[in-house]
C-alpha cells in the first residue's frame, strides 16, 4: 500500500499548515486559554471556508480529511471539529460553520460533554442511532478546572432523547470515520512534539553542548519518531481503506487499530516532549504540557486505546 502523498494531497496539506501558522500560531493558543475555551466563531466559520467540515461533502474522501485533521491537531486547534465534519452531511450550518455542532457518547458512570456553551447543536452517538438535542435544554455541571483549558467539559444530569436523524448503521459509521478523524489530530499532535522536543534539544545547552548530543536525549528522539511513524501508517492505511471502501468488518478494525496507535503514541510523545524539557517541562510557561493535555483529552473520543485494545484482540 503506497502512503507516499501525491501533489494534491500534498498541496492541501500545505495550504492548511499556512492557513493554521498564520491564524493559529502557539501565541494565540495560550491567549485564548484565558477566554475560558469559549470558541472563536470568526475561526471557526474560516476553517469552513478553507474545507475542515466540508471535505467529504464537496468530494474529497477521508484521506484528504485526514491530512487537514493532522495539522489541526499539530496546530492544537481546540473545539468540535470532528463532531462537525461528520455533521456536515446531515445538519445545516455545519459545514458552511455558521453552527457549531458537538457530539456526546453516553457513558457509565457518568457522561461529559465538550463545548457546551459554544454549541449550536449537540449530536447524541447511540448504539441505536444518532440523535439531535438543543444544547440549552442540557443541565450539567460546569467543570471549574478541566485538564485542558481549551477544552471546558460539563458533567450531564441527564441525556435528553432527541431528534432521530440517523439510524445505527449511520451510527456505526460516525463511530467508525470519528475514530480516524481523531486518530488524525492525535498524529498531529505527535509531530508537533516531537518538533518542539528537536528544537528544544539543539538549542539547550549543558556542559558546554546541546543535550541533544547526549545519547540518552538520542534515545528518546528517536522513540517519539518511531512511535509516530508507525502511528501515521496506521492512520493512512485505515483512511485509504475507507475510501476504497473494503470489507466493513476490516474497516473497522483498522480503525481501531489506528485510534489506538494514535492514542497512545500521542500521549507517549506528549510525556516525552515534556521530559526533554527538564524540570520546567510541565509548566505553563512551557508549550510541551499543552499537547499532552490535548492527547489525554482526545484518548477519550470514540474509545480510548485500552477499549480498542481490548475490542480489536477479542476480533481475532
Amino acid at each position: 500500500m503506497d502512503f507516499e502523498l501525491n501533489d494534491d494531497e500534498r498541496s492541501l496539506q500545505e495550504g492548511i499548515r499556512s492557513f493554521l501558522t498564520g491564524r493559529c500560531p502557539i501565541e494565540v493558543v495560550r491567549a485564548n486559554e484565558e477566554t475560558g475555551g469559549a470558541l472563536d466563531r470568526t475561526l471557526w466559520r474560516e476553517l469552513a471556508d478553507v474545507g475542515v467540515f466540508s471535505l467529504r461533502t464537496d468530494g474529497f474522501g477521508m484521506t484528504e480529511s485526514v491530512l487537514a485533521f493532522e495539522e489541526l491537531g499539530r496546530s492544537l486547534v481546540a473545539g468540535p471539529l470532528v463532531a462537525s465534519h461528520l455533521a456536515a452531511s446531515v445538519v445545516a450550518g455545519a459545514g458552511d460553520g455558521s453552527r457549531i455542532v458537538g457530539l456526546l457518547e453516553p457513558a457509565e458512570p457518568v457522561t461529559m460533554v465538550e463545548h457546551l456553551a459554544s454549541l449550536d447543536d449537540l449530536i447524541v452517538l447511540r448504539n441505536d442511532g444518532i440523535f439531535v438535542v438543543e444544547p440549552s435544554g442540557v443541565i450539567g455541571v460546569l467543570a471549574e478546572r478541566p485538564l485542558d483549558a481549551l477544552t471546558p467539559i460539563t458533567r450531564l444530569d441527564d441525556v435528553p432523547d432527541g431528534q432521530r436523524i440517523g439510524d445505527a448503521a449511520m451510527a456505526l459509521q460516525w463511530r467508525r470515520d470519528g475514530m480516524v478523524l481523531t486518530a488524525g489530530l492525535q498524529l498531529g499532535l505527535c509531530l508537533a512534539s516531537i518538533d518542539l522536543a528537536k528544537t528544544y534539544a539543539m538549542q539547550r545547552e549543558q556542559f558546554g553542548r546541546p543535550i541533544g548530543s547526549f545519547q540518552a536525549v538520542k534515545h528518546m528522539l528517536a522513540d517519539m519518531l518511531t512511535k509516530a511513524e508507525v502511528t501515521r501508517a496506521a492512520v493512512y492505511a485505515a483512511a485509504v481503506n475507507i475510501d476504497g471502501r473494503g470489507d466493513s468488518s476490516d474497516l473497522m478494525q483498522t480503525a481501531r487499530m489506528a485510534k489506538l496507535l494514535a492514542g497512545d503514541s500521542a500521549l507517549f510523545c506528549g510525556k516525552t516532549c515534556i521530559q526533554v524539557h527538564g524540570g520546567m517541562g510541565f509548566t505553563w510557561e512551557v508549550d510541551a504540557q499543552r499537547y499532552w493535555k490535548r492527547a489525554c483529552v482526545l484518548d477519550t473520543h470514540f474509545g480510548n486505546s485500552d477499549e480498542h485494545a481490548a475490542a480489536f484482540s477479542a476480533a481475532l
